[in-house]
């Protein structure tokens, strides 16, 4: 594999591309896992958005972008060196990698991963979901409890990040940690066996990198299927680390006690909101990812520098 510092700068690369492609999706994403029945503002994906684009205008599309384009740098870093490292210590000898191996990697590296993406996501997903919850106030009044607030000023990132660290510490930033892990551990165990058995399948030939083609495909297919198999999770996580709360919205202790609430009061296909929006965010992102690897952007990045002798 190559050096790290080249897998770096493509994960970074890949990662501002990415966020800058999909973001109005996944905010239309955590809109749609956060309504509840009796506060349904949005109907569908581009309902979400064509309204977003009318109360909060085109930049209302990527509120919160701003924290991810920061962070996704790290967080990719953090994911393919783990994951590298996993596979590396896991190999015998440069024997292939079994399944289970390889799926033990993919856990190494969520696990890893959620140090960068658990804060990430918390700021990310209150900055989301802010325009929803005013557009509640103003278009369901029913919604709004007499007397409750009217005004919601809509906060930035640093003031988000300094209330929670002033209210609650680190572990305010860490809200969700546990349904972060129950996501990202299952979707790297799914995500990177697949994605090496599937571009393996591409492989004509034995020898050399697969085509180009392959990558992307691979990059999309086990990305949205990775996507769609932990979404329940992620409509867990979405609503456990959200903080404000339209008034006839159920508010959660614990994964537990959400799982046992969503299916009292909204039923299980609930666990599904936003899966379309996830598959359609996870499959280019991915995809995007592979072609920016198999391109050797980092490679040609850093064949300007200047060589060190050792």
């Amino acid at each position: 594999s190559s050096d790290l510092p080249a897998k770096l700068i493509n994960g970074g690369v890949a990662g501002l591309i990415g966020v800058t492609c999909v973001f109005p999706i996944d905010l239309a994403k955590t809109r749609l896992q956060n309504q509840q029945n009796g506060s349904r503002l949005y109907t569908s994906m581009s309902d979400c958005l064509i309204k977003t684009i009318r109360s909060e205008g085109y930049f209302g599309m990527y509120r919160g972008a701003a924290v991810n384009l920061t962070l996704v740098t790290p967080e990719k870093a953090i994911k393919l060196a783990a994951n590298d490292f996993f596979r590396f210590h896991l190999s015998k000898d440069g024997q292939k990698l079994t399944l289970l191996r390889e799926m033990l990697a993919g856990c190494g590296a969520g696990t890893c991963q959620v140090i960068v993406t658990t804060p990430m996501e918390m700021l990310k997903i209150q900055l989301q979901d802010a325009g929803r919850i005013a557009a509640q106030r103003k278009l369901m009044p029913q919604t709004v409890a007499p007397g409750g607030p009217v005004e919601v000023k809509s906060p930035t990132a640093m003031q988000l990040t300094r209330e929670l660290l002033r209210e609650k510490g680190i572990a305010g930033l860490y809200k969700g940690l546990g349904a972060t892990l129950l996501r990202d551990v299952p979707f790297s165990i799914i995500y990177f066996p697949l994605f090496a058995n599937l571009n393996n399948l591409g492989k004509k030939g034995a020898e050399g990198p697969a085509p180009f083609y392959v990558s992307f495909i691979s990059g999309c297919i086990a990305g949205s299927t990775a996507a769609v198999a932990v979404n329940p999770v992620d409509v867990i996580k979405t609503r456990l680390q959200s903080l404000t709360r339209g008034n006839q919205e159920d508010t959660y202790s614990g994964v537990t006690d959400c799982i046992r609430k969503i299916l009292r009061n909204e039923g299980p296909s609930a666990f599904l909101k936003g899966a379309y929006c996830r598959a359609l965010v996870i499959a280019p992102l991915f995809g995007i990812a592979q072609v920016v690897y198999f391109l050797g952007v980092g490679e040609f990045i850093l064949s300007f520098l200047p060589k060190r002798n050792n």
